[in-house]
């Protein structure tokens, strides 16, 4: 996207555009007349639990359950106009609410994160009706009518706030194979895909739009509104844990998927509509160059590092999220391990929710981004001793967790105000919003400021219809997610994205018939296929193993550290995986898959076996399909595979494609012939 600059994309200051609506609207009450709103059919509302008014012959919530017709209940306006009219009715309670992205709290939860299968309708009818809070995160799991079913109870107390603002519900992505608390969800009925490396892999835009589309017809089926995806991050560093989520390491592909998959979500490249989910692109900026590796989750990995400068490649991809008018930008929780400059921008050596250049200078500024910035989940939380120095003997918990990396010393009250300054919008994993009121009263913040972030808060829900027809239709939400159509179009993501990396004597594909030792796999997914399962190496004609890349936890001790995959990429004697592909190679031939949430080293594997398949999110059907010729492996590796740690080690986690050997190169893939 070519840049350009705050001036030419700016619009007009909230503070001015909303003094032009309010006196626009001023003793409009139900005395519109026909000329302050165009003519228009009756909206079918669905379900609502509010009363009717009927103004010119139509019906129209009363929101505010005052009996009279306000410019925000009226559908006929446009969304602009109804955000700066509601913007101007909110207390400063309720705008400091606005800006909270909460946790739905869950019954019988014992993670303290929302985990469970039914939400607490006591805890958020506090939340919702006392502190303000109408965004949050879910993270049931629950079948998709039950999903449904929650969410319309959600909006039910919503209907009853005293403005009626409905409820945004939010997500980690469910539509994949890993699941790691914190970054994604369990898929448990939606259709399962690739992880985004394997759409990568495959590197057809249109088919990572349409994913994007059946994922927003899913979600939207049970009521989730916005994405908290994708990661636009590029995969530079080979050690980083959060590889999987990423589209690889090249910027300019990386760039095209972005923007593919956000037009997928939200429908569209015009901005959020009325069929959108809201994507929210992240992590603003260079997460994915991350000091030797580690996780910016964590104390002991808070830095990212540029020894090579190489930040301004690390912008790229989100150029295609601003080209598709993604609706939220969230910043990384890493702050820079040194100066970085970009475009005359020296950022500050803070995490990016707290760095004013960075969100105000470069992502409004240069890059003219309009939307909702949304933090990372707990930057404003104290990080205490377990935090910073690991539970000791204690199993790690998410008690005491903060991640205010660069503002550790600061008060809370101090990180709030020095966000909002910097630019963020809502809080995420926050529901309490007295620091923002008492940084209002106490003169740190202007209540001018908070209108801006939650007119853009509203907005968006404005746009997405969810005032007018909030509910969803919960006896319908089974048929849409995981539908035979949608899971069978996945299913053949899953094949495509396999990359074929070794095929010595023409193995693959594979006739039926023969006898085979397996390891990692359910036996009767090959018997299904004519193969007889036998139980040994020895007595197989090929023996074929599912393995995936090695990782060390280096940091069990650190709530995030403790489910992280870091640390060395190879295969040792002992790793459970290896120690099965030696066994593999007494068969007279043999074939190794290996789902590579981080780029493997296959060195001392190669010269052992037979063919060798990299998956990126597969089930045991996809590789049978693949191996037997029903399916092809079309991808092409979206990171180079190191051939050693001590390449790994020597590379500089700025920069892609640049260890010294790569025993595969990126882009590497073979086809059967």
């Amino acid at each position: 996207m070519k840049s350009t600059r705050a001036s030419a994309r700016r619009p007009a200051t909230l503070s001015t555009l909303a003094l032009i609506a309010v006196l626009s609207f001023s003793g409009c009450g139900s005395d519109l007349n026909n000329t302050s709103a165009p003519q228009a059919n009756q909206m079918n509302f669905g379900f609502t639990t509010l009363k009717l008014l009927t103004v010119d012959g139509l019906n129209f919530k009363d929101m505010n359950k005052d009996g009279v017709l306000q410019p925000y209940e009226d559908w006929r306006l446009s969304p602009d106009v109804r955000a700066k009219d509601l913007v101007s009715r909110l207390t400063l309670q309720e705008k400091a609410g606005l800006m909270m992205h909460g946790t739905a709290p869950a019954l019988n939860d014992t993670t303290g994160i929302g985990t469970g299968t039914a939400y607490d309708p006591t805890a958020l009818s506090t939340l919702i009706n006392k502190q303000g809070v109408s965004t949050f995160i879910t993270r049931l799991s629950a079948d998709a009518n039950a999903l449904a079913a929650q969410y319309n109870e959600l909006q039910k107390v919503a209907e009853q706030s005293r403005l009626g603002i409905p409820v945004t519900i939010s997500s980690d992505p469910r539509n994949h194979f890993q699941y790691v608390l914190g970054a994604s969800a369990s898929a448990n009925g939606f259709s399962q895909w690739p992880e985004p490396l394997g759409l990568a892999a495959i590197g057809d835009a249109g088919l990572t739009k349409t994913f994007g589309d059946i994922a927003r017809q899913e979600y939207r089926a049970v009521g989730i509104t916005e994405a908290l995806s994708p990661q636009a991050d590029l995969a530079t560093e080979p050690r980083w844990p959060r590889i999987n989520g990423t589209f690889g390491e090249d910027a300019q592909a990386a760039k095209a998927q972005v923007r593919a998959y956000i037009e997928g979500f939200q429908k569209g490249d015009g901005g959020i509509n009325s069929d959108s989910v809201i994507a929210v692109v992240k992590h603003w900026a260079g997460y994915g160059a991350q000091k030797s590796g580690f996780d910016s989750h964590n104390y002991y990995g808070r830095y990212a590092t540029y020894p090579k400068n190489n930040f301004p490649y690390h912008l790229i991809p989100f150029e295609g999220a601003f080209a598709a008018k993604v609706g939220a930008v969230m910043p990384t929780y890493s702050e820079p391990d040194g100066s970085v400059t970009v475009d005359g921008i020296s950022l500050e050596q803070v995490g990016a929710a707290f760095d004013k250049p960075l969100l105000t200078d470069l992502l409004r500024g240069k890059y003219g981004f309009d939307g909702v910035i949304v933090s990372d989940w707990q930057i404003a939380s104290d990080c205490d001793t377990n935090c910073m120095n690991g539970w000791g003997s204690a199993h790690p918990g998410f008690v005491g967790l903060g991640m205010p990396w660069g503002m550790e010393s600061a008060t809370r009250l101090q990180r709030f105000v020095r966000a909002v300054g910097a630019g963020v919008d809502q809080f995420g994993g926050e529901d309490d919003p007295s620091f923002i009121v008492q940084a209002v009263n106490q003169g740190l913040l202007t209540p001018s400021r908070l209108d801006e972030s939650a007119y853009r808060v509203l907005l968006q829900k404005f746009q997405q219809g969810l005032f007018d027809h909030p509910y969803v239709d919960a006896s319908a939400a089974s048929s849409i997610v995981g539908k035979q159509d949608f899971q069978s179009q996945a299913l053949d993501a899953q094949r495509r994205s396999m990359v074929l990396l070794q095929n010595s004597g023409d193995l693959l594909p594979m006739a039926t018939g023969k006898k085979v030792w397996l390891y990692g796999i359910d036996p009767s997914v090959a018997k299904q296929y004519g193969y007889t399962v036998v139980t040994s190496p020895q007595a197989a004609d090929v023996a074929i193993v599912r393995a995936s890349t090695p990782f060390e936890t280096l940091h069990p001790t650190y709530t995030f550290g403790s489910m992280q995959h870091e640390g060395s990429l190879a295969f040792v004697d002992g790793n459970p995986d290896y120690e099965a592909i030696k066994q593999a190679a007494l068969a007279p031939k043999s074939v190794v898959a290996i789902y590579m949430d981080r780029p493997a080293i296959l060195t001392n594997v190669q010269p052992k076996v037979t063919s060798i398949l990299a998956n990126f999110g597969a089930s045991d059907v996809a590789l049978f399909d693949v191996l037997t010729g029903k399916g092809k492996p079309e991808g092409h590796l979206p990171l180079e595979l190191p051939s050693s740690m001590a390449d790994v080690a020597a590379q500089s986690e700025d920069l892609p494609h640049d260890t010294a050997h790569p025993l595969y190169p990126y882009g590497f893939g073979l086809s059967y012939k």
